[in-house]
């Protein structure tokens, strides 16, 4: 099933239920009004919005209309929490040598996660706001999951069996900010502006055979001002989603709704490319002494989108623009 939220008055937006082509919709309001309500009844809920969902690929539903992506906000505009971790060891490793900072030394055995502002999401069409070039705007391309309800100290299979939802992810980074923050003890929190998601959210039956063990093995897909940039394998994660999400219920409940992210897709082999412009800069120092890729510039496009091995566009695509913010670049308060 394909479930998406049409850009409303309401901050949670409205739910419809899309075709498995992505071209058609059916509004459901009657329903449910949202994503968000439909995950906190989601067993009650989901075998009605199932049923549109078949009615509409058999072309037989009579509200349906032609879905124009555009209108589309992320299929949470807000959530309850939005947790991101770094499954990705690859990524770890570079990053951290970019900022100059040491591993951790339980790195391949305690996953990295935070946790980011998820008051409001952009749409996986909307601008990314770019206050201050010296920032160091930066995408980051990533899938991640929804739960349902995962109760606190719950095994990786305990957790991996709430997933209800899997979704893409560019997870904007300012890199002229994360190290000072880091530096400091505390963050992220200016270095890591509002992310956004893919226009659809997937259940795991439309995922086959490349949802198991705890992973997705597809290539995710990242354009770069309209060129190639990277398509890592997000089945190379060293964590599993359940792995994640037993780690981020230790010590509280994760409650319907929750978004916790893969980090970054990274592989180790360099022919795939990257999917953020950090790892790009890092390789580049390595090979040749210094970085040659800037960080984004107003003016400059990121597209993201996952296709399986049918060639079919999963999630749709995030595409967006930076463009320059209005808002004040007030100074450090220290």
């Amino acid at each position: 099933m394909k479930l998406a939220s049409l850009r409303s008055i309401s901050l949670d937006g409205e739910l419809v239920v899309v075709s498995k082509d992505n071209t058609k919709a059916v509004k459901v309001h009657e329903i449910c009004p949202s994503m968000q309500n439909a995950l906190d009844d989601w067993d009650g809920i989901s075998p009605k919005l199932q049923k549109i969902y078949e009615d509409l690929n058999a072309g037989t539903h009579p509200d349906a209309f032609n879905l124009d992506h555009e209108i589309l906000h992320s299929p949470l505009p807000r959530s309850f929490a939005w947790l991101d971790g770094s499954a990705f060891i690859q990524h770890v490793k570079l990053v951290r040598k970019a900022r100059g900072a040491d591993l951790p030394p339980d790195l391949l055995r305690v996953p990295l996660m935070y946790q980011g502002g998820s008051d409001r999401f952009l749409a996986p069409t909307a601008d990314i706001p770019q206050v201050n070039f010296s920032h160091g705007t930066d995408f980051e391309g990533e899938i991640a999951v929804i739960t349902n309800f995962i109760p606190m100290g719950s095994t990786p299979e305990e957790a991996e069996k709430q997933i209800l939802l899997f979704v893409l992810v560019n997870d904007v980074s300012l890199r002229g900010i994360i190290p000072d923050e880091i530096k400091n003890g505390f963050g992220f929190l200016q270095g890591k502006p509002a992310s956004a998601f893919s226009p659809l959210a997937i259940t795991p039956d439309e995922l086959g055979d490349m949802w198991k063990n705890g992973r997705v093995h597809l290539p995710l897909s990242v354009d770069y001002n309209g060129k190639f940039f990277g398509k890592a394998n997000a089945g190379e994660m060293h964590f599993s989603f359940g792995e994640l999400l037993a780690h981020a219920a230790r010590t509280r409940d994760l409650h319907p709704g929750t978004i916790l992210g893969s980090g970054t897709v990274s592989n180790e082999d360099l022919n795939v490319g990257s999917s953020c412009l950090a790892e790009k800069r890092m390789l580049e120092i390595i090979s040749t002494g210094k970085a040659s890729t800037e960080f984004m510039k107003v003016g400059d496009t990121i597209e993201i989108k996952m296709l399986n091995n049918s060639n079919e566009n999963l999630f749709g695509t995030i595409k967006q623009k930076v463009v320059s913010s209005k808002a004040r670049d007030l100074p450090f308060v220290r």
